[in-house]
């Protein structure tokens, strides 16, 4: 098995990255950062996401595992104290695959630019670099509401712990093949009027947003910011491509859910 390791940087989580490959190479495992098998990150949630971008042209040929070296994360299974059972786990135990669905967003540009295509693990959002943000939204197709207001948040089920939450959106399960559509400080009053609840949408279903004015737009994909001009539509759906995760024993969504915002 080739495997790879991604580290947050700071000396606790580049000490572990350092144990962890000696250990797996002790154990007969190669090092490979170009084709990994499996990835391991160490740091925390932000860790994750950043070696799920360096590895998302491999995602049905690589599976991940965390290893969180702050506070509790959702992507993080593992503790640094318990780096030996991980490392005989990887070398001597088969893993289960649990795949996460992705969000995928498509940019079109006007003047018939080139489409550009990412993948986020989280969430994509949207705002204007100057000014309120005015976006027709149209769903399958068909106009729902024109928006005003800050910004419009796209979230996968693992990203509904994230943004999508400080937002007011549901928290969902990540076995439910979705994503969801949060709204930041909508302007409703007489002349103007927005859905004002978090939407959800299927598998099937697509969310398109569509400027109504010309504008530059921020555009966040994960812990990416890229600002895009002359933009006709952004699209989401529900990507085609799922992170696999390596479970090595049961990792309960909603246990992390618990630990993470009641738990003492």
């Amino acid at each position: 098995m080739k495997f790879s390791i991604t580290s947050k940087g700071n000396a606790k989580s580049n000490t572990l990255m350092h144990k962890i490959r000696t250990y797996l190479q002790d154990f007969g495992l190669e090092y490979d950062e170009a084709k990994p098998d499996i990835v391991i990150s160490v740091g925390g949630d932000g860790t994750l996401l950043y070696a799920f971008h360096r590895y998302s042209s491999r995602l049905d040929k690589t599976a991940f595992v965390g290893v969180h070296t702050g506070h509790l994360g959702f992507y993080a299974d593992w503790v640094p104290e318990e780096i030996e059972k991980l490392v005989i786990a990887i070398a001597k135990t088969p893993y289960q695959v649990v795949e996460y669905p992705l969000l995928e967003v498509i940019i079109r540009y006007q003047h018939g630019g080139k489409e550009t295509r990412y993948l986020a693990l989280n969430e994509s959002t949207v705002k204007c670099v100057e000014g309120t943000l005015v976006m027709d939204i149209d769903v399958r197709g068909q106009h729902f509401e024109r928006f005003r207001g800050d910004g419009l948040c796209l979230s996968t089920p693992t990203g509904s712990t994230a943004y999508n939450k400080a937002l007011g959106g549901a928290i969902i399960h990540p076995s439910i093949k979705a994503i969801q559509l949060a709204e930041m400080a909508s302007i409703n009053n007489k002349v103007f009027r927005t859905i004002g609840s978090p939407l959800i949408f299927p598998g099937h279903h697509t969310c398109t947003l569509k400027p109504v004015r010309e504008q530059d737009f921020m555009i966040t994909i994960d812990h990416l910011t890229l600002l895009h001009k002359d933009v006709k539509s952004i699209q989401f759906r529900v990507a085609d491509e799922k992170i696999r995760f390596a479970r090595f024993r049961p990792f309960p969504f909603w246990k992390r859910v618990h630990d993470s915002f009641i738990s003492d």
